[in-house]
């Protein structure tokens, strides 16, 4: 019973001393349950109760240090046997104190058997935070999904926001709280029309799914029905909140969520009338709330909630044989356009992950509309509705929710459908530069000629037997030809108006594919050629009022006039030019023209900033302008003006309230950012000793915190392949190879290699030449870790970098940032994932740190070194028993 235990000696005798520590406790145990049996005797009582109380303090004083409590943990891993012999005792010890008489000696016991309990379990303790009500980077997490991801898988945001909740250590109310705070705020913000309508399909269709999802994870023992209730009271508690999204939805919204989330099986019955009758009660006190104008509009949550089933009905409609029966689908398909109904449905169908489908019966029945065998002048202007209304509406899905939603998984060469190999080839988006002169504008000249022919001569576009995909690809060549006659005077612009007629006359697509070439077109001219170029676009996107035009013109023309102002905006912002697109109804872009002319963009991101971090959260149009300013500025430029504002925050809460802001904002590409961050931002202030002063505390400090916490969820989110479609279309030129940077040499046996020796008593292994990478990565080696892999090889070589700072014999604010990185990597552990990044970490390094006063405790050894491994428990047990 020696206090404190030690041992200095290898690593298998401190092994030994963890399982010779188990068979004493084990031994306790059973003496202490023998003597509560001889207590109940009663010849022996008194004496039995004396022995009894000498095995309990003995008990108690051996698990009362931690240390003692950690070598047995790592004993209970080394040998399950031994350890279930020892549950089996304190079964039995149990049983024989339940009948004791004597109350101190039973509530001793009772203390001793929890302390054996709490052995397997010493790491998952973990204390929630308090003593704060906002967390702003849920709130932007959210925000960020919803202004820029509906379409975005679940999972991938439903193990963020719990990353999140688990790093902060957010307890599951005030969580909640936070994600509907955020859904109210941007309901209230989003500008009007197509963005407000996305708001609501997130709001009410998407967010009640993701708390399904998070229903599934383990929540401990709270019932979580009960956690969103409590969640939902703090929320009727923010009544300004909820009046201003009620004002702007012209309806309760309140009540619709709650009616969702009970459906969805979130909510008791009871616990739904409750918090329905609190908020209708609020709300008869805010009489603004139900004006008269606002009487007969239909307000947009209740138009989404009604458009999520139409959207089933409409794809099953779509799934029946085009050829039978195409004036009824047509009908379908006009009713689809008219008003807002297709920014409903779109936004529904977003919501709930059903735009991928929706597009693709699109497109199958825009290459339906191909065959023409028989066809005579009644069917004709059918199959030229079905292919306009069919283009139009993949062309809005595309620039409203981004191309990726069109394109399909791999599909063999021949069989890509035309509305794809336009969209990817000829379509202008935002960042795409296309060239005028590429041959899928230039197709087959006598196709061409004949098109040429058909605009100039007939008065009206004539429908049967006419290829309308051939059509499309030929149009941009026509034009070209019809535009140079014009600028040599061979047509006059009386010419020019009827051909224009012509081209938007029947099928808006024509118009749309010849616009998509005079933008790539315009681009290359001088500011003083655009001039004919630009007028032929005006032409082609006032809309025709004549009597002769085909079923739903007026709708398809309100779906024309958006595409053509979204594939102009970059043009005519260049050109300084207007264009008047006839607005029925649409609204301007949203979101467009962001950043101030004639600014730096390096004053942008540091004001955006600065007024982000006096806020306190992250609006969407702050959002908006850090996406614009990584795609200008690109990764290292972001992330390292970012960090240096980071650096520059001398107040302790600001610099926490920046780390959660800034965390939130990497989450815009988490993968590269970090990257970058632990890949050069690091690096370059850890070994450069004129830098070293920046990262004090508590600058430093939050730093630490930053790194640890991307590398987490960018590690987490990796191993799991969740990606998100808005990161996976950006190409990054300007990060480097991570091979060629990081040159991790296979075969060389360099110094750091040596630090990384996976068995420190092992000389042999040390000094074979042919020790490669991946055999000395610690822990790693052993979970096949690939380091071909840029992230795995960053980590690895941060955690070099950081096993040499500690070896070395300098110290200074890099030794002490090398420290809180560690604790931050501890304090975020989670329990039982080995998986974690600590598995980079060099195993000689638990010796290197235990030095460090703060990091030598018995849990943190633990935490830091791989018990699942038989070297990490090794390891651990030397590093503690030495303590």
């Amino acid at each position: 019973f020696l206090s404190p235990c030690s041992c200095h000696g290898r690593a298998e005798e401190c092994i030994g001393l963890c399982r010779a520590l188990m068979s004493a406790l084990n031994w306790l145990l059973r003496c202490a349950a023998f003597y509560a049996e001889k207590v109940k005797e009663m010849l022996e009582q008194v004496a039995a109760e004396g022995q009894l109380k000498m095995c309990l303090e003995r008990l108690g004083k051996m698990l009362g240090s931690t240390k003692n409590r950690a070598l047995i943990h790592i004993a209970q891993l080394e040998e399950a046997s031994s350890w279930n012999a020892v549950e089996q005792s304190l079964l039995k010890l149990e049983e024989s104190l339940n009948s004791l008489s004597n109350s101190t000696l039973r509530s001793q016991g009772d203390g001793c058997i929890s302390l054996v309990k709490s052995i397997p379990t010493m790491l998952s303790v973990r204390s929630e935070q308090l003593n704060k009500t906002g967390f702003p980077t849920v709130h932007a997490v959210v925000l960020l999904e919803g202004t820029m991801n509906l379409t975005g898988e679940i999972q991938p945001l439903v193990e963020q926001l719990m990353m999140v909740k688990r790093m902060q250590r957010i307890p599951s109310p005030l969580f909640m709280l936070e994600i509907w705070k955020a859904c109210f705020v941007g309901l209230i913000e989003s500008p009007e029309g197509t963005e407000e309508l996305k708001w609501t399909a997130f709001t009410f269709l998407k967010i009640p799914q993701v708390l399904v999802e998070l229903k599934n994870y383990p929540h401990g023992d709270k019932d979580f029905t009960e956690d969103v209730n409590c969640a939902f009271e703090f929320l009727l508690k923010l009544t300004p909140l909820l009046d201003k999204a009620d004002q702007r939805c012209n309806c309760n919204c309140m009540s619709l969520l709650l009616q969702e989330c009970s459906k969805q099986g979130l909510l008791s019955e009871a616990n739904m009338s409750n918090l329905t009758d609190k908020r209708k009660a609020d709300r008869e006190d805010a009489p603004q709330l139900q004006s008269a104008e606002n009487a007969n509009i239909q307000p947009n949550p209740r138009l989404i909630l009604r458009a999520e089933p139409t959207v089933t009905n409409i794809l099953k409609t779509m799934d029946a044989d085009h050829s039978k029966s195409p004036e009824g689908l047509l009908g379908v398909l006009g009713h689809m356009l008219s008003g807002k109904s297709l920014d409903l449905l779109l936004a529904a169908a977003a919501a709930t992950g059903k735009l991928k489908s929706f597009a693709w019966k699109f497109i199958k029945l825009n290459e339906f509309t191909k065959h023409i065998s028989t066809e005579n002048s009644k069917s004709a202007p059918v199959r030229a509705l079905l292919f306009d209304i069919s283009f139009l509406m993949l062309c809005h899905v595309a620039q409203t929710y981004g191309s990726e939603v069109i394109l399909s998984e791999s599909r063999p060469a021949d069989e890509v459908p035309f509305f794809e190999t336009w969209m990817l080839t000829c379509m202008p988006e935002e960042g795409k530069i296309l060239n005028p002169d590429h041959p899928c504008f230039r197709p087959d000249s006598t196709k061409v000629e004949s098109l040429v022919a058909l605009l100039n001569n007939s008065s009206e576009m004539k429908l049967v037997q006419m290829n309308w995909h051939e059509v499309c690809l030929s149009i941009s060549a026509a034009i070209l030809e019809i535009l140079n006659a014009w600028e040599n005077s061979v047509l006059t612009f009386e010419s020019i108006q009827k051909i224009t007629d012509n081209i938007k006359g029947k099928v808006c697509s024509m118009a749309v594919c010849a616009v998509a070439w005079l933008v790539a077109h315009v681009r290359m001219l001088g500011l003083d050629e655009r001039e004919k170029s630009l007028q032929m676009i005006r032409q082609l996107a006032t809309p025709l009022y004549g009597d002769n035009t085909l079923q739903f013109y007026n709708e398809r023309v309100v779906i024309m006039s958006s595409i053509l102002e979204h594939m102009c905006a970059d043009v005519l912002q260049q050109t300084a030019t207007q264009i008047k697109f006839p607005s029925t109804g649409m609204d301007t872009i949203p979101y467009w023209n962001l950043l101030p002319p004639k600014k730096p963009i390096k004053e942008v991101l540091t004001g955006v900033f600065t007024k982000v971090l006096e806020k306190g959260w992250v609006d969407s149009r702050s959002i908006h302008i850090f996406n614009t300013l990584l795609h200008m500025g690109g990764v290292y430029w972001f992330c390292n003006n970012l960090v240096k504002e980071l650096l520059k925050e001398t107040r302790k809460e600001h610099t926490l309230r920046a780390v959660e802001l800034l965390y939130a904002i990497f989450c815009l590409d988490m993968q590269q950012l970090t990257l970058t961050l632990l890949g050069h931002i690091l690096p370059s202030l850890l070994t450069d000793s004129s830098k070293w002063h920046t990262l004090m505390d508590p600058p430093g400090k939050a730093l630490a915190k930053l790194s640890v916490w991307c590398a987490l969820s960018s590690y987490s989110s990796h191993n799991k392949c969740q990606t998100s479609a808005r990161q996976k279309k950006r190409h990054r030129e300007d990060i480097e190879d991570y091979i060629s940077l990081f040159p991790l040499d296979d075969t060389q046996p360099s110094k750091l290699m040596r630090l990384l020796s996976s068995n420190e008593e092992d000389a042999n292994i040390l000094s074979s030449p042919n020790r490669s990478m991946s055999s000395s990565l610690s822990a790693s080696q052993l979970h096949a870790v690939s380091m071909r892999d840029p992230l795995n090889r960053v980590l690895a070589n941060l955690f070099l970098l950081i096993s040499s700072i500690l070896g070395s014999k300098t110290a200074g604010t890099h030794t002490q940032f090398v420290q809180w990185f560690m604790e931050e990597c501890v304090e975020c552990l989670e329990q039982g994932s080995h998986g974690s990044i600590l598995q980079f970490m060099p195993f000689t390094m638990v010796s290197e740190l235990v030095k460090v006063s703060t990091m030598s405790s018995p849990k943190i050894v633990l935490a830091i070194t791989d018990l699942g491994l038989p070297l990490g428990r090794r390891v651990a047990a030397k590093a503690i028993a030495a303590l």
